[in-house]
């Protein structure tokens, strides 16, 4: 019988062994004044996550354990521990829990939350979603001090292994990252969603994300590598979700107000309106960002505003509905050759290449639970969004811009779809197990143009066809995309310490395009000498079917073995092939990608002094899509985009936090942690057919990834100060060391970067201040192929940043 037939009876078998005898736990959590407390969290202090309190205070949970030590946490009061002994079928526990006072310090607060969420990995299980036996991180943004208000990647990212990150401008317009071998241009190898829902331009078809949520408006942010392909997707990076903070529970009104001043005219204002009322929640905010940027021709806009509601028709069933919105507008410095960079790497000779990006996100979510055991989500979103740049972008990016039409790129994205799970906790053969299912529905409709756009210096997106017919690089196309998935993931439990997690993901993809692509070559004078029109209907229709498998094995609540492998599926975006680009050509024959990633690591916590994860990974990609050195018969080397070959990448990855307070048995009031953060990876081309790529090393891959900082606090006062170091990497297939005139290929060399952070409350304000890459290091991340360059895009300098928060 074969693997899948076996792992489809084995999914079939759910809710058939219910009913084996467990003790029920509930009661109601109220305040010291009586009030009856909503969205309490309820800890078992050696396994996770509970049950939370609902509208009226009322919570409840099912186990077969007859002891247990409980926590009960919810911000604003103090936690309450309880230790129970189960006797009954029914046991009756009601907690009464404290309010915090205004002169209660700050770091107390937070080394709170840090004693409970220690508890708070990503659970085996999560209202609808398994991460037994996965890689998963979780960023507590909420928790963090660091510059928030301009989303510095670099630090807010700091703890999470062996990430690589494009640092395009000093504001967080937009996110770049990527690891393990990944592209980082746009996050485009992760799905990437907010509260669960897809938000990039197109998972398919172009999965770039121009949107990304304020930090300021972030709870945390779940990070689950490959063998998120199962649940999420197809793509080799996993999942990076963005949580958003929950309502206020306990207050109908909570207003929370940052503005921000920095280096180079930097304003940000981050205005948040949240509560809750009987049945009734909201969370709403608006985010705006100006500033001039740390280059000539930098200047910014944005924009983004957010609104969610939810109501609870009872205990068990809730609707939220979510909808987002962001307009941002920034002026393109360009990119530089290495002598550019090297003369003065914050100079620019563009001044006439401007970028919008408009983000129209919505969302409808329904959650019941058909008991206890049974739940079941419902997720319809959609993505109505442009994003549109102009400007000159010459392949010599050291040429003087010639003042005439520029070139002028629009895509249009139009999307919908659902998202629909089961999960189900039941009894096979005396062991308890959990059975997901789900399925997903995802359509696109998008277009992207390519042609003249007008010879002004201003942020003008209109095509200017009349004007310079002849303009060389012309495109049309319509692209939509039909995705239909089936996936499923059961978690068998050996005994009480294993388990075991097989799992499936069903895919049907169709993707087309439809359009026109014009090659014009001009002579000396201007005269047109050869002009061409290639129509393309492209329809490329495939079904497959990815397998995964994990396992874990917990011999206590402070040590885990975990372990998983599970196929990668990329396919070709239109990106690919539909746009013309000066710095290279596309392969006639660009085909889609396949793999596989794995995992096998510990984590865990000494004695609640050192927390650890270390592990070994690897990621083997088979046709991965890179760009070569290629020399064509008139002598002439250009960049072509092709799949360059199979490549392998292992590594090792660890992630150490030394409690040094309660290492030292320093009082309460200090707040002292150390932490180290490292990755070292050794990658390889291990076939191809293009001469010259085997045994290179892959691109977007530091050997070396280091980052290391520690955090201090004393009672309202806390800081942080982070150093990061990356070593060398290279950017395309050849493994090319010098650029030449483009500055687009060749080595990023290594850097390091030194970032301070502080912070102080006082009653209802909070001052933050910090100063990034203190050193006035001068250096690069990213070569850009296109916009924002072509050319090497430089990182800022030193930059300061004052944040002054007001909450009542």
């Amino acid at each position: 019988m074969s693997l899948s037939k076996i792992l489809t009876i084995v999914f079939l078998v759910t809710g058939v062994f219910k009913g084996l005898s467990q003790y029920k736990v509930s009661g109601t959590i109220t305040s010291d004044t009586k009030k009856v407390l909503n969205n309490v969290k309820v800890f078992d202090r050696n396994g996770g996550e509970l049950t939370k309190s609902n509208t009226n205070g009322l919570y409840s949970f099912t186990t077969d354990k007859n002891s247990l030590e409980l926590i009960f946490y919810v911000d604003n009061y103090q936690f309450v521990e309880k230790k129970i002994l189960l006797k009954e079928e029914s046991n009756i526990l009601n907690i009464e829990m404290n309010a915090f006072t205004e002169s209660l310090s700050e770091v107390v607060i937070k080394s709170q939350r840090r004693k409970v969420f220690e508890l708070a990995r990503l659970k085996d299980v999560e209202q609808t979603a398994i991460y037994a036996g996965k890689k998963t991180e979780v960023v507590l943004v909420n928790q963090s001090t660091v510059n928030l208000a301009s989303n510095n990647a670099r630090q807010i990212y700091s703890q999470v292994v062996g990430l690589n990150i494009f640092e395009n401008d000093d504001a967080g317009l937009q996110l770049n990252i990527g690891g393990r071998g990944l592209d980082p241009n746009r996050t485009s190898n992760f799905n990437t969603r907010q509260n669960g829902y897809d938000i990039s331009a197109d998972v398919l078809g172009y999965p770039e994300s121009y949107y990304s949520p304020p930090a300021e408006a972030l709870e945390q942010i779940q990070i689950v590598r490959g063998a998120a392909s199962l649940q999420y997707g197809t793509q080799f990076g996993g999942l990076v979700n963005f949580v958003f903070k929950k309502p206020n529970p306990n207050k109908e009104l909570e207003i929370i107000t940052r503005n921000t001043i920095g280096s180079n005219n930097l304003f940000t204002n981050f205005t948040s309106l949240s509560g809750t009322s009987e049945k009734l929640s909201y969370f709403t905010y608006y985010n705006y960002k100006r500033g001039d940027g740390f280059r000539p021709n930098s200047e910014f806009e944005s924009k983004n505003a957010f609104f969610h509601v939810g109501y609870e028709f009872n205990s068990s069933t809730k609707v939220e509905a979510e909808l987002t919105y962001l307009h941002y507008l920034a002026q393109q410095a360009g990119g530089l050759t290495d002598v550019m960079f090297n003369e003065n790497p914050y100079q620019s000779n563009r001044a006439r290449n401007w970028f919008e990006v408009d983000w129209l996100l919505y969302n409808l979510k329904l959650s019941h639970a058909f008991s206890e055991d049974t739940n079941f989500t419902f997720n319809f979103f959609g993505l109505n969004a442009s994003r549109k740049a102009v400007g000159f972008r010459e392949n010599r990016v050291s040429q003087v811009d010639e003042l005439k039409g520029r070139d002028l790129i629009i895509g249009d994205f139009n999307n919908f779809g659902f998202e629909a799970r089961l999960l189900s906790k039941y009894n096979l053969f005396n062991k308890n197990a959990t059975f997901l299912i789900g399925t997903k529905f995802y359509k696109a409709d998008n277009t992207s143009v390519q042609g003249p756009g007008t010879d002004g210096d201003d942020a003008d997106f209109s095509l200017a066809l009349d004007k310079f017919p002849n303009y060389r690089n012309q495109s049309d196309y319509n692209n939509p995309n039909l995705n239909i998935a089936v996936f499923g993931e059961n978690i068998f439990y050996v005994h009480d310490k294993l388990s075991i997690t097989p799992g499936f993901r069903l895919e049907y993809i169709k993707t087309e395009s439809d359009g026109y692509l014009k090659k014009i070559n001009l002579d000396g004078a201007g005269n047109v000498i050869f002009n061409e029109t290639i129509t393309n209907t492209d329809d490329r229709t495939r079904s497959f079917v990815l397998f995964g498998l994990g396992a874990s094995y917990k011999p206590s609540s402070k040590f885990e073995l975990y372990g998983n492998i599970s196929q990668n599926y990329r396919s070709v975006t239109f990106s690919d092939v539909n746009i013309v680009n000066p710095s290279f050509q596309i392969a006639s024959d660009l085909g889609d990608e396949k793999g596989f990633t794995s995992d096998l690591g510990v984590r865990g916590n000494i004695n609640r002094i050192v927390s650890y994860d270390v592990g070994v990974f690897g990621l083997f990609y088979n046709n991965r899509i890179g760009l070569i050195q290629k020399e064509l018969d008139d002598g002439r080397v250009v960049q072509e985009r092709r799949n360059a070959g199979d490549a392998r990448i292992l590594g090792v990855e660890s992630l150490v936090d030394f409690n040094v307070k309660r290492l030292l048995n320093i009082s309460n009031d200090f707040d002292f942690n150390y932490f180290v953060n490292t990755s070292f990876i050794q990658s390889e081309y291990v076939r191809s057919q293009v001469p010259g790529v085997k045994n290179n090393q892959v691109e977007f891959v530091p050997d070396v990834n280091i980052k290391t900082g520690i955090r201090f606090g004393y009672k309202n006062f806390s800081s942080n100060i982070q150093y990061t170091y990356l070593s060398e990497q290279f950017t395309d297939a050849s493994n090319s060391v010098n650029a030449g005139l483009s500055g687009v290929n060749g080595v990023i060399p290594s850097y390091d970067v030194l970032d301070f952070s502080t912070s102080y409350k006082y009653k209802y304000f909070k001052l933050e201040a910090g100063i990034n890459n203190a050193l006035n290091n001068s250096y690069f991340t990213r070569r850009a192929t296109g916009y924002p360059g072509p050319g090497i895009i430089p990182s800022a300098p030193r930059t300061y940043y004052v944040t002054l928060e007001f909450k009542i």
